[in-house]
């Protein structure tokens, strides 16, 4: 399928919910700029519900959760769904604590493969306030690492059983059966009282995203799938493309979208 500009996009139906990564599609650069986060107050008060679901850890989900106008978060790829709820948190894992923790202790097994191959990655800076996984960086706080080491990154954690994405900045590695996809069903079916089955009800919801890990996202909502222009950065990893690509690149390109949405 070929990805069209999302200019061409004509709304068979409203969206009412937005699903939407956070790095590099809300965010430009590590930043969150005054257009992207207009524009999420912009899709609120439109009555569009945003979602975001990222590869970012339960320490931030919490904060995005109370603080963000958000309808709620999914966070580590999956793993867990925090929202807020007449004033009070509500969170859901997938696993319970003993599981996660067995999880962890597997993964550092993983983490001695990786760092005696590719010493010059890194440990995500908030590797301390995740449940699931293991987030390795390429990009965010060390020096870019070529493709080629990336990809073997991934390659390491398959090796010892662990599922393995890439984002834009970190390759994320957890032992446990979710991913993003997985979650927002959950989300549809248990929170909003869609069927994830219905067509009609997924023209309903879109999802934006910016790299590798979102592809799942993208075959799922394939019509109202968007793409931030960045992600031409890996459409060559990308086999389930987004339906539509934005002109902007992160929080421009989604800035863009919402105001294509609430037109």
């Amino acid at each position: 399928m070929s990805v069209r500009p999302l200019a061409s996009w004509e709304l068979a139906l409203p969206v009412r919910t937005l699903f939407t990564d956070i790095d590099d599609t809300i965010s430009s650069e590590g930043r969150i700029h005054a257009a992207a986060y207009t524009a999420l107050w912009k899709a609120h008060d439109a009555g569009i519900r945003v979602v975001p679901v990222t590869g970012r850890p339960a320490g931030w989900c919490d904060h995005i959760a109370r603080m963000w106008p958000v309808d709620g978060v999914i966070g580590e790829n999956g793993g867990l769904i925090f929202r807020m709820v007449n004033g009070a948190m509500q969170r859901w894992f997938q696993y319970d604590d003993e599981s996660r923790r067995g999880f962890r202790q597997k993964l550092e097994t993983v983490r001695a493969a990786i760092f005696s191959e590719i010493p010059e990655a890194g440990i995500a800076s908030d590797q301390q306030y995740r449940e699931y996984d293991l987030a390795v960086d390429f990009c965010e706080d060390v020096s870019p690492l070529p493709r080629e080491k990336v990809l073997r990154i991934q390659q390491i954690f398959e090796e010892h059983g662990a599922t393995a994405k890439i984002s834009s900045i970190h390759v994320n590695g957890w032992y446990g059966d979710f991913n993003k996809l997985s979650a927002a069903r959950r989300y549809m079916s248990d929170i909003l009282g869609l069927d994830p089955e219905s067509e009609k009800d997924r023209l309903a919801c879109a999802f934006s995203g910016d790299s590798p890990n979102d592809e799942p996202m993208f075959g799922f909502f394939r019509d109202t799938s968007v793409g931030v222009a960045n992600l031409a950065d890996f459409l060559d990893l990308v086999t389930d493309k987004p339906a539509w690509i934005t002109r902007g690149r992160g929080g421009d390109g989604f800035a863009e979208l919402v105001d294509h949405l609430t037109a």
